[in-house]
């Protein structure tokens, strides 16, 4: 990755951590600040679920790859894993939940830091998975109640799920994970030692401060939104143009349309679903973590497939 990226990103980190410790300020001046889920929702459909809105553009590389012409079926195809972890989550609310929480934690510290690594090796891939577990462990240190409580709302309320909780609690699984978490960063930000990867402890910090003074799912949308979304578009539009930035930002919103239109005309319809069982903060729940949950399998096959026909090449 170029250090003009490196650089955009460092300040990018900068900027969000002080976005995170003047809202922090705020909230706690005004203690009866409330940020409506409806609010997190518009964001992640706006923002977040945008920076992986090029996976068509993506799916054209694979398809091209495997000369398939017909880019329908990259839709249909896609749509039909979206449904099968839908499916799959309300059959297995449990397994599925935790599988995902592992492969977030993995795509979330991947996609944050690999733009620092020249050389990635397998103990990176490890490292990456830790740094991301603090976006998982983090709301459950400063709210474990509330987390949990929305682990109930997405269908996961039964032995397996009461197992996992008291495992948590009885071993200090916790404390564990933030030390393997800290000491993940520490690695990653001493690997090929440059100035510029202080970004890791911004985005560490952040992370905190968001987790203690915000509740869960506001913590999660300003991250997601704001720093994984927004660091990952900026990694894509350098992608499309490397001299002018505003002109790959033109070409990235136009290529990014098809897929957040789509998105959010599923999510109008999910909602309309929901709203006939379920009341207005449960079903805005609901969609968001299990509707990102149906995004994330498809998007990271994608970035799997990308990467395996790279390394090939090379």
């Amino acid at each position: 990755m170029s250090n003009q990226i490196k650089k955009i990103n460092l300040n990018h980190s900068f900027i969000f951590f002080l976005f995170c410790n003047i809202l922090s300020f705020i909230i706690f001046k005004f203690n009866n600040l409330d940020i409506s889920s409806l609010i997190c929702l518009f964001l992640i459909l706006i923002i977040g679920v945008s920076h992986g809105a090029l996976d068509n553009e993506k799916g054209k590389k694979i398809f091209k790859i495997f000369n398939i012409k017909n880019i329908l079926f990259f839709y249909l195809l896609y749509i039909l894993i979206a449904a099968l972890v839908i499916i799959v989550w309300t059959i297995t609310p449990s397994i599925t939940l935790i599988f995902f929480l592992i492969v977030a934690s993995y795509h979330f510290g991947k996609e944050d830091t690999q733009f620092l690594i020249n050389k990635i090796s397998v103990f990176d891939q490890l490292l990456f998975f830790f740094k991301g577990l603090l976006i998982i462990l983090a709301p459950l240190i400063f709210h474990f109640e509330e987390t949990v409580s929305i682990f109930k709302l997405l269908f996961v309320d039964n032995e397996i799920f009461y197992s996992v909780l008291d495992f948590i609690e009885q071993n200090n699984i916790l404390i564990i994970g933030l030390i393997l978490t800290t000491l993940s960063s520490v690695f990653l930000f001493l690997k090929e030692f440059e100035i510029k990867k202080f970004v890791i402890f911004f985005d560490y910090f952040s992370i905190l401060i968001l987790n203690f003074y915000l509740n869960p799912l506001v913590a999660f949308t300003i991250y997601f939104c704001f720093l994984h979304s927004i660091r990952h578009s900026i990694s894509l539009i350098h992608e499309i143009d490397h001299s002018i930035f505003a002109k790959g930002l033109k070409t990235f919103i136009k290529k990014a349309l098809p897929l957040t239109i789509l998105t959010a005309i599923l999510c109008l319809i999910g909602m309309y679903f929901l709203k006939s069982s379920y009341d207005l903060n449960s079903s805005v729940l609901k969609l968001i973590f299990i509707g990102l949950a149906s995004l994330t399998f498809p998007h990271i096959l994608l970035e799997y497939l990308l990467e395996k026909n790279e390394k090939q090449r090379n």
